[in-house]
């Protein structure tokens, strides 16, 4: 049979990256969101997202790919993905109208023999209640990361697929087209697949958990994190690609979502979650471990401290501000005037009475008593310690994801603090 054509609906962060990445595999694809503005600015060229490679993708795979606010061009596709990102609240609740509305506006427009797939995340139960009647209809655990989104999407490791017969074959359309990635297919009933998404993110937030925890620790008693944590990867229990990592608990919204469906799936069913609740317990306690660090060093003895902030995405090479420790740490720090830059996000997403924009890394360093570097942009790392210590006032780095060369900044009379270190010592 000829390549099956593949549309997308749903114009936002998980359908754009997913859309592009099925052209790059040599696919026509259809693009479609009812919002003609998107759809214009998209046929433009302009991404709404920020992701490394994105943009060159679209451009070598544009040929391939078309862009449209009309529903009726998806008759012409053999596999719809419907891809709405899914918004969260504050509690880590799902916002589940945008998806089923469009479900509802794509049913009358579909060929009767073509392939429905939810790849948005949706908790456990939402499919079968919501698969069209009489059409083959599936959900895909999607896999996307901000900051990583054209190597998952292209590059993914097993397609996760939930199935209303997990035993029936898929439809051949359906079928090549997974084929064209290359990676382990795992068919399963629907809650199965649901669930799996969430299995995921729990394991990696236990992970996460572990490391800050133990992290914290290293600080108190002079010992270092980052010595243990490779000890631990060789150990084939815990493995090589473990997450490890010491950081400012969870941000993004994703793994928050997860967290809190397990939660109200656990409190309906009188199941025991007293373990997802440590986890959320102990993310809000390692947010505020910047904010601790500057009060214990600097705030409580100065308080009329300049703060310089580097970044406020809640991690690398993404906008995304979701949950983001920076705007955090921000929104304590309105009694003091602080200097912000961030390589894509404007110092206006912090809301702060009394910020300055700074138009570069370096120059948030001049005349501050403390640098915080908040976001991991690589760029970060090109800040030379004798460039920081000649724009300062002061002499405290904070610097949680070690970024820059702990010895040359404590060389040059700076005081280092990082995540899973003590003081340095004398």
């Amino acid at each position: 049979m000829s390549q099956p054509r593949i549309a997308y609906v749903g114009m936002t962060h998980l359908g754009i990256c997913s859309a592009i990445a099925a052209a790059s595999k040599g696919f026509e694809t259809i693009c479609f969101d009812p919002d003609a503005a998107r759809i214009k600015a998209l046929d433009a060229g302009n991404l709404p997202v920020v992701e490394p490679d994105l943009d060159e993708l679209l451009r070598n795979n544009r040929s391939r790919i078309s862009f449209t606010a009309d529903v009726a061009a998806l008759s012409k596709a053999d596999v719809i993905y419907v891809a709405p990102d899914v918004p969260t609240d504050d509690a880590g609740g799902s916002d589940l109208a945008p998806i089923k509305s469009l479900l509802a506006l794509i049913e009358p427009a579909l060929a009767k023999d073509s392939v429905t797939v939810i790849l948005s995340q949706v908790p456990p139960g939402f499919s079968r209640v919501h698969a069209f009647p009489a059409r083959p209809f599936y959900y895909q655990v999607e896999t996307l990361v901000f900051g990583r989104a054209v190597e998952r999407a292209t590059l993914p490791e097993r397609f996760i697929i939930g199935c209303a017969d997990p035993k029936a074959p898929l439809p051949q359309p359906f079928k090549t087209f997974l084929a064209a990635f290359g990676c382990p297919l795992l068919p399963m009933r629907y809650e199965s697949a649901e669930l799996a998404k969430i299995s995921i993110n729990c394991c990696l937030v236990a992970s996460v958990t572990v490391a800050n925890t133990l992290a914290e620790l290293c600080e108190h008693i002079g010992a270092e994190w980052t010595e243990i944590a490779p000890a631990l990867k060789l150990d084939k229990r815990i493995g090589a690609f473990s997450y490890l990592t010491a950081g400012l608990g969870l941000s993004g919204g994703n793994l928050e979502r997860d967290l809190a469906t397990v939660e109200n799936f656990a409190r309906d069913h009188g199941s025991d979650a007293s373990l997802i609740e440590a986890f959320i317990h102990n993310s809000k306690h390692r947010k505020d471990w910047p904010l601790r660090t500057l009060h214990q060093a600097l705030l409580d003895d100065k308080p009329d401290a300049v703060i310089g902030v580097l970044g406020l995405a809640y991690k690398e090479n993404t906008h995304s501000t979701k949950n983001s420790p920076s705007l955090a740490l921000l929104r304590h720090l309105h009694p003091w005037a602080v200097r912000l830059f961030d390589p894509v996000v404007p110092a206006t997403a912090a809301e702060h009475p009394r910020s300055t924009a700074c138009a570069s890394a370096l120059d948030v360093a001049k005349g501050v008593d403390a640098l915080v570097i908040m976001t991991p942009w690589p760029a970060f790392r090109d800040l030379a310690a004798g460039d920081i210590k000649a724009a300062m006032r002061g002499r405290l780095v904070i610097d949680p994801y070690r970024m820059l060369d702990g010895a040359a900044l404590t060389k040059t009379g700076l005081t280092h603090i990082t995540l899973g270190a003590g003081a340095p010592r004398a």
